[in-house]
């Protein structure tokens, strides 16, 4: 049975200005599916959606969108983001209490729900796609579950959603009674998101792939063509013949008068290609990582991949911390609606410790004090049993055996 409390349906319209203010049914099943076609997509395209996108009145997102699912099928993008934000979802977190004693029960609670992953996701997608609406629900399992509006249906700038997003209907889902509860909205109005600063990259990368894939083709395997008497059936039919048993390369027959050249070119082996698409990676890579990171193998090294590494730690730092500020101004509040949590709780994760740096002030602290072994074994994961007093040089663990 489902447990959201039942609302009367009643979307109202005062005007041509859409007021809806309830619904008894879920937003996720009552949206239409559309099928997109694979088009060729370019920059006319992409300025053709931002232009829609940004209207003063009745903003349309639904071609951008389409745009950027079109584009993360891009390798390398999709990788980038991907790192990004996989070392954000596997950060353990904690809820505590006011007095910052870690709830155990609640913690163990969230911890194993598939649906904390997807609103974790879906906050970072914010990152990129600039916003997200997210409905709360019970499957018919009675397991809570999470599921994402489509974007392309939903008018973050004027809290909008539309059933068919082709239309012109809308409903104002922040009058909905359900808004802030069952369901809860994340990122900026009307920010568009990083990838709309992929967009271009990812095109022109398309293009150097596509040009040097045609001239691969061309020159690769050069076409043949064979001179014969065009006007002579039997000497064409079998000039035919010998081409095709010859190979599967690219060929012509001409007339013995006739005459066949390649134009000339500025010769290339397909550097200039090859030079864009790495222009293209790079800029996307500095977009989502803040650094070009392992791909440089030519002229790459350790020290630069290090400090690429503590870039893209910060940004990752940058994305737990929206995690958190989401989770204790919207998600928490939603969930002690709902009846998934009884309490006000933060939610937190702990600070990354350096341990290289908390291991040497360590050692340099039990030369004069003595440290908790239950702290050394629950930081660094050593089973201290006790110290030995037999030799000073050798007392307190050994420690230059760890270094």
């Amino acid at each position: 049975m489902d447990r959201r409390k039942k609302h009367t349906a009643q979307f109202s319209k005062k005007g041509d200005k859409p007021t809806a203010i309830a619904t008894n049914s879920r937003i996720t099943t009552s949206i239409a599916p559309k099928s997109v076609a694979r088009t060729r997509q370019d920059i006319v395209s992409w300025n053709r959606a931002l232009t829609m996108a940004r209207k003063a009145e009745a903003p349309k997102r639904w071609q951008l969108y389409n745009l950027y699912d079109e584009i993360m099928l891009d390798a390398l993008l999709k990788s980038q983001i991907e790192n990004r934000m996989l070392k954000c979802l596997a950060q353990a977190f904690t809820l505590s209490d006011e007095k910052g004693v870690i709830d155990e029960e609640a913690t163990n609670l969230l911890q194993n729900q598939i649906w904390v992953n997807e609103i974790n996701k879906q906050i970072l997608n914010t990152r990129y796609y600039g916003h997200s609406l997210v409905e709360f629900n019970y499957n018919d399992k009675g397991v809570l579950v999470a599921s994402l509006i489509p974007r392309q249906n939903v008018d973050p700038a004027n809290g909008l959603f539309y059933k068919d997003y082709s239309e012109d209907k809308g409903y104002n889902y922040r009058l909905m009674s359900e808004y802030g509860t069952w369901l809860v909205e994340f990122g900026d109005t009307n920010d568009l998101g990083l990838l709309n600063h992929a967009v271009p990259h990812v095109l022109f990368k398309r293009f150097a792939q596509a040009c040097w894939s045609e001239l691969c083709e061309i020159y690769g395997i050069p076409p043949r063509y064979m001179k014969t008497n065009t006007n002579d059936p039997n000497m064409v039919r079998r000039a035919e013949r010998m081409m095709r048993d010859m190979g599967a390369a690219a060929w012509f027959i001409i007339d013995e008068s006739e005459k066949f050249e390649f134009a000339q070119t500025t010769a290339t082996n397909g550097d200039v290609y090859n030079n864009l698409i790495t222009l293209c990676n790079n800029e996307n890579s500095l977009l989502i990582s803040g650094a070009i990171i392992g791909q440089d193998t030519k002229n790459g090294s350790r020290s630069k991949d290090e400090s690429s590494q503590d870039m893209l730690q910060t940004l990752v730092e940058s994305d737990l911390s929206l995690l958190e500020q989401y989770w204790n101004s919207t998600i928490i509040p939603a969930l002690i609606n709902i009846g998934v949590l009884s309490k006000p709780l933060v939610f937190s994760y702990p600070k990354a410790k350096n341990l290289d740096v908390l291991w040497q002030r360590t050692k340099d602290a039990l030369q004069k004090y003595d440290v908790n072994p239950e702290w050394i074994k629950d930081t660094f994961g050593i089973d201290v049993v006790g110290f030995s007093r037999d030799n000073q040089t050798t007392q307190k663990l050994n420690l230059d055996f760890f270094d």
